[in-house]
């Protein structure tokens, strides 16, 4: 029997959660993978081919396992492969040009729909926000009505689906039919907000986190959308992400690395020294945007149960699919 159905059954038995179906695909096997004592074995160290974007924030957990040796404390050694795009990080983990990538639960969800086996370790709950500027008068969603609204990510963007769905359950209107929508590059928009082209921005975590050393101001998150949509609290947007078959063929290594993460997130999360270290790579040009972007991360360090996200997950899948469609969650609709 392999690692995920063995562990699978000892978290039914130690939560009481009956396993999920389809509701919760897009974390299965994370729960398992959380349930056992990630104590490295004695081995020798097994190399982890891990596909990143160039200026990708998980380049900065990277960093701080590598520069403080956490791989070797558990006996891993990392191979960080650099990739041009979000694209071209699925096709590699997908043709097993990498062993692991970090990517959204929804795109782990519908892939196991279609039969791929993969599994999803939450990362981070850091999530995009409509940043203001300073002095501009929008206190609700419903402020946004006339307003331009510029959107990364997408018509079909998780947050952006989110929030569209909150002001319809709060304010009795669609975004998209009350705003005028611009969608573009993240940093090309951070731009178009910082020169006042446009009234509100929905942008990417570090990007909101830069914008508001320069004074502007968080109108809502989606993580707050989602809580204010059924979720008891902030879901793992991200995680890393791998095929169950590799997995069990490298059972060790995997608990491992998810250990010198864990690691990692604590020294980030308790020492701002290591904040200090990573200056360069957070391409921060002030002490207010390092700390800005110290903060969110920190704030987006999952703690939760793996169950408790699971239910929330499940619940927020059902809005986006409502809205979004198949485009966006595929043909199951759970």
């Amino acid at each position: 029997m392999g690692i995920f159905k063995t562990l699978a059954a000892g978290w039914c038995d130690t939560t009481g959660v009956r396993r999920p179906s389809a509701a919760a695909l897009a974390l299965a096997g994370v729960a398992a993978l959380a349930s056992v004592a990630l104590t490295p074995a004695a081995q020798a160290a097994e190399t982890i081919r891990i596909g990143v974007l160039k200026f990708g924030t998980v380049n900065w957990e990277l960093d701080v396992i590598q520069r403080h040796k956490l791989d070797e404390a558990n006996e891993i050694s990392l191979d960080v492969v650099e990739l041009a795009n979000n694209q071209a990080t699925t096709v590699a983990l997908l043709s097993g040009d990498v062993d692991m990538i970090v990517s959204d639960w929804l795109w782990v969800s519908r892939e196991r729909s279609l039969g791929k086996k993969l599994t999803f370790v939450p990362y981070s709950s850091s999530v995009g926000a409509i940043m203001v500027p300073p002095g501009s008068g929008i206190k609700t969603l419903a402020d946004l009505k006339g307003k331009t609204l510029a959107v990364a990510g997408g018509p079909l963007d998780k947050s952006w689906l989110m929030l569209r769905g909150l002001a319809k359950k709060e304010y009795g209107f669609d975004l998209k039919d009350e705003t005028e929508q611009v969608f573009g590059a993240p940093p090309l928009l951070a731009k178009k907000a910082e020169q006042g082209e446009v009234d509100a921005v929905l942008n990417y975590w570090h990007y909101s986190a830069r914008l508001e050393a320069k004074g502007f101001t968080q109108l809502i998150g989606a993580n707050d959308a989602a809580m204010k949509l059924g979720a008891r609290g902030p879901i793992s947007a991200i995680g890393y992400v791998f095929n169950e078959d590799w997995a069990n063929e490298h059972v060790g290594a995997v608990k491992n690395f998810i250990q010198a993460s864990r690691d990692a997130k604590e020294l980030m999360r308790t020492s701002d020294a290591v904040w200090e270290e990573l200056r360069a790579a957070t391409r921060a040009g002030d002490d207010a945007t390092l700390a800005a972007l110290r903060d969110r991360f920190r704030e987006g360090i999952p703690d939760r149960p793996i169950a408790e996200e699971m239910e929330d997950t499940a619940r927020i899948y059902d809005v986006l699919a409502e809205i979004g469609g198949e485009k966006l969650v595929g043909p199951p609709r759970r």
